[in-house]
This record gives C-alpha cells, sequence and structure tokens, in this order.
C-alpha cells in the first residue's frame, strides 16, 4: 500500500518537475557578479543556461547544503552514540570477568581442574 503511494507520489512530483521544466526552456544569462563590480575587477563570470537549470540546480545546491548542515549539527550525538557503545562493551568484559570469578567451584577436585578458566 505504503510502497504504492510512495510511487504515486514520485510520479506526481516528476510530472511537477517536468511542467516546470517545459515552461521555462528560455535561456537566461547567470553572472556571477553586478555588472559595476565586475568592470572594476575585471572579472566578468556569465553563463548562458535554461532557466529550469537555474531553478532545479538551486533546488539541488540548497538541498545538499541543508544534508551537510544536518552532518555537522548532529555530530555530538553521534559522538556521543559512539562513547556509549565502547562503555558498553567495557561493561560487558567486566561483568564477564566477575562472572568468572564469582562462580562457586565444584566440589569435585577434578572437575575444578576442567573448569578452571584459561589464560588469556
Amino acid at each position: 500500500m505504503f510502497r504504492y503511494l510512495r510511487y504515486l507520489i514520485l510520479a506526481a512530483l516528476a510530472l511537477i518537475l517536468l511542467t516546470v521544466a517545459i515552461a521555462n526552456r528560455s535561456v537566461v544569462t547567470l553572472k556571477a557578479l553586478p555588472a559595476g563590480l565586475a568592470a572594476l575587477l575585471g572579472w566578468d563570470c556569465q553563463i548562458d543556461l535554461p532557466l529550469f537549470l537555474i531553478i532545479l540546480g538551486s533546488v539541488a545546491f540548497g538541498i545538499l547544503i541543508g544534508f551537510f548542515w544536518e552532518w555537522a549539527r548532529e555530530h555530538k550525538h553521534r559522538s556521543a552514540a559512539r562513547q556509549g557503545s565502547r562503555q558498553v562493551t567495557q561493561l560487558e568484559r567486566e561483568l564477564a570477568v566477575l562472572k568468572d570469578s564469582t562462580s562457586t567451584p565444584p566440589k569435585d577436585e577434578i572437575l575444578a581442574l576442567l573448569d578452571k578458566p584459561k589464560a588469556r
């Protein structure tokens, strides 16, 4: 059910993006600097692109910036989880050692020798 709903939403999104692309096919000039500043610096960087590429590229760039921002923001949570995982592993090792040392030895001496933990 949800898979078909996801496909329906993706198809609608693709149709909307295709409609925007067809409606904005005209070529526009994209400039990096205003004309006065470009003349002052002697650096005039411009490119001619269809408008829909500029729109979709801007959206994609914004999404990438958002992903990076969230990844950087969640660094402290990943660090705390990693530290907690290390602490759990250490405590599990300590618990295993304590269980071995506090277990009651069997009454038979031969069985006690067989059940003795091996040195690592």
